[in-house]
């Protein structure tokens, strides 16, 4: 059974037939910005497992770094995922977006020494100044 995701004022909905992987919180200045949060939960999809139920036609997107654009949808700016230009076959997800539980669970939190410093964390998670080491084929500002 797909999982379904959509935004704010329901214009996108999206349906993700395989696994959300590598979820994590980002709390680079980018992702701070583009949330209005202290950080951004998101994990990874496969393009060819997303499937949009409808609002396609109202997604907009924002170069935030060469080779990367986030996308938003244009009626209540909710953030629906980032897109790579060296990685075209996956995308960064927003977690919020996601209506069902994704089974998994953001494993740490990335890009600490940027976070908000109003903003304590305060779970057990692992905590990288960057990428945790092994992080394959992402790229600084990626914390999509």
């Amino acid at each position: 059974m797909p999982l379904r995701a959509s935004c704010l004022c329901q214009g996108i909905a999206l349906e993700i037939a395989g696994q959300v992987r590598d979820m994590l919180y980002c709390h680079c200045s980018m992702c701070r910005k583009a949330h209005g949060t202290a950080f951004r939960a998101r994990g990874r999809v496969r393009t060819a497992d997303l499937r949009w139920v409808r609002g396609e036609d109202l997604i907009r997107f924002y170069a935030s770094s060469p080779g990367e654009e986030r996308g938003f949808c244009s009626v209540c700016g909710s953030n629906i995922f980032t897109r790579f230009a060296a990685r075209p076959r996956e995308v960064g997800l927003a977690l919020g977006i996601l209506d069902d539980d994704p089974g998994g669970r953001p494993t740490c939190h990335v890009f600490v020494g940027s976070k908000a410093p109003w903003y304590e964390i305060g779970d057990d998670l692992p905590q990288h100044q960057e990428f945790p080491p092994g992080w394959s084929g992402v790229t600084p500002g990626d914390g999509t």
